[in-house]
This record gives structure tokens, sequence and C-alpha cells, in this order.
């Protein structure tokens, strides 16, 4: 199992070099305009204080720049730390929806990965921009403003089946998340689904997940107001996520989310309906909002997190390995990242 941390702040760039010297083996960089830093510059800072570890977009936006310019960011970044990036690719679930617009759909998407692909193999690709099509490709490589000739796998960002397989067609690997994502085996046959259906081989294939991550101390409970606090951000991110899938589609919610469901639809009938989406994603996985925190029960912690004593958490680890799942990240409140990171390094990785 490989383990991530998620690195958002252009002034604590710290945090990635003593990842690395703990352990970890890659950093996402979050893509969210209105709730965290430039994405290319804190991987730019990264890539010149760090040796090992990995880096990359956890996961970029099609909604937010031109597939070329998405594709020259990365290879930009590949110059300063070359062979050691990733891409990763989504819809943009919470950076769309802070701006008030809906995430790409399936088709935009992968038109998204297919550009991006190319340019970062160094190919000439077909791009189409406001109805106009022309093949365009990096020109002048011989003076090394970008870096194409180190690989950089493309790991696309996918919680339902259309969007994991299209994974297995056109990605290096598969970003998805627990529970939102469902059971890593199910995923992994929709990623074998695409695949099959692209005649693409598997080999290499990696799949992450982000998952929801909470450390009892000794002798603790999921009651206590520290589980509610360190949890709670990640709980609430994703009961927004599928509360935004509801409004938009009628979907039902999954079953992890009925304990709470009914109250929380009323809660949000109380908000501004204007700035709802700054009132829902504005705590994205940084802190509790304080209206919500009513809803950050023992029973949602247990359905939405890894949770338990540090051996606890090894086991669960262990079935997820089992599962098919080839690496973990988690992305701590603001207050609590480095202590958790410690942490699990420490209590957990050292372990495994």
């Amino acid at each position: 199992m490989k383990f991530g941390l998620s690195a958002n702040k252009i002034d604590e760039i710290g945090i990635v070099t003593h990842a690395e010297n703990l352990g970890y083996d890659f950093c996402w960089v979050t893509d969210s305009p209105m709730l965290r830093s430039e994405p290319f510059a804190v991987l730019a800072l990264a890539a010149q204080q760090t040796r090992t570890i990995r880096l990359g977009m956890g996961v970029a936006v099609p909604g937010l720049r031109l597939a070329p310019v998405a594709a020259n960011g990365m290879a930009t970044i590949n110059r300063l730390a070359p062979g050691r990036c990733f891409m990763g690719l989504g819809t943009g679930n919470t950076a769309m929806r802070t701006l008030g617009h809906k995430p790409a759909t399936v088709k935009a998407f992968a038109e998204y990965i297919r550009v991006v692909r190319a340019l970062l193999r160094g190919e000439e690709v077909e791009f189409t921009h406001k109805g106009v099509t022309h093949p365009i490709r990096f020109e002048n490589l011989h003076y090394r403003y970008v870096d194409v000739e180190h690989p950089v796998p493309i790991h696309v960002g996918g919680f339902g089946p259309r969007a994991q397989a299209l994974a297995g067609e056109l990605g290096d690997g598969l970003i998805t998340s627990i529970p939102r994502g469902g059971r890593i085996p199910a995923a992994l046959a929709n990623v074998r689904r695409g695949a099959e259906a692209a005649g693409r081989s598997l080999d290499g294939f990696e799949t992450f997940a982000l998952v929801n991550l909470l450390m009892l101390a000794p002798g603790e409970t999921l009651e206590s107001e520290r589980a509610k606090a360190v949890a709670g951000p990640a709980v609430m991110t994703n009961v927004h996520f599928v509360a935004e899938r509801y409004r938009e589609s009628g979907a039902e919610p999954p079953d992890y989310v009925l304990p709470i469901w009914e109250e929380y639809l009323d809660f949000l009938k109380k908000r501004d309906s204007e700035r709802r989406h700054q009132q829902m994603h504005g705590s994205h996985y940084s802190h509790l909002d304080p209206d919500e925190a009513r809803f950050v029960t023992p029973e949602m912690i247990r359905r939405f997190c890894i949770a338990g004593q540090p051996e606890e958490i090894v086991d669960q680890i262990r079935e997820l390995e089992r599962e098919g799942l080839t690496g973990m990240s988690f992305i701590p409140p603001f207050d609590q990242q480095y202590r958790m990171i410690e942490d699990f390094a420490r209590k957990v990785m050292a372990r495994l």
C-alpha cells in the first residue's frame, strides 16, 4: 500500500517535506480556487523542496482551465521533478460547485483526458475550442521549458460507474473515494469494463482512494468531542456530495446517509438559496461548520470513516489492500494536519 497526503496552502510547503521524511509516497495538490492556493504554484515549491515523494494534481478540473494549459502546467512541474509526477483529473465536484456551476459531463471529461494525455506523451493531438478544431503539440521541445520525456501517469477521478470505466479506457490509474465511490471490487469491475471496451491492458494500473481517517486515542470512543472535530469535516463533505447529487438528479441517497437524511434536507431549506453553494462547500475538508455539527454522530462517523485504534485501522487497510486498493490518502482538518500525518506514519504505516 502506498500512502499520501494533500497539500493545499502555499505557505505550508514544509508539510510535504515533513511527509517525505516520514515515508509518505505521494502528495495530492487540490484544484479548488475558492478554497485552496493555486495548485501549480504549490507543486512548483514542493518540487524544489523535496527529492523522492511523488507530486501531482488531486485532481485537476476541466472547467477551470483548457486541457493544453493543464498539460503545460504538469509538464512544467515534471521539468522540476522529472519522473516523479502524475496528473490526477476529475470532473470538479467541489471546485465547480463553489463557483455555482456543475461538474463536467462524462463526455466532456473524456475529451479533456484524451487531450491532456496525448500532450503529456509528447504527441500531436486534435484540440477543439469554441467549435474550432486544430492539431496542437508542444513546440520547440529542445528548449526544455517542459518535460514530456519522463512519463506522467494519468489518474482518473471516478466515483460512479461511468467515470470509473473511463479510468480503465484512458487512464493509468483510478482515484476514487470511500464510501462515495463504492467498494473497491465494484469500482475495479467498472475499470475492467472500460479497459476491455478499449482493448487495453491494465498492467501497471493503480487504484487510489481518498479515505476519511479517525485514529482514536487510547480509551477514546466515537462519542468524544475530538472525534467529532477530526472526522466531522470529512463526514460532512461526503454528505454535501450526496445532497448535491440528489438536488440535481433526484437520485436516491445511499444507505450510509439515511440516519440524518430527512433532517439534513430540512436544514438545507433554511439556508440562503443564492449562497447555498458557498455555505455548503466552504468547510470542505477543512473545518466543521458549527451549524452542521449535530449531523456528525458516532453512527455517521462509523459509516463514513476508517476509524478505531491504530491496530484496528491496520486491519481495515489490509482488507482494502486485499480488495485491490494500491494507494490511499486522507485530508486532515487544517488545524490537525501535522499531528495526523505524524501519528498515522508512526502508529499505522510503521506496522504495514
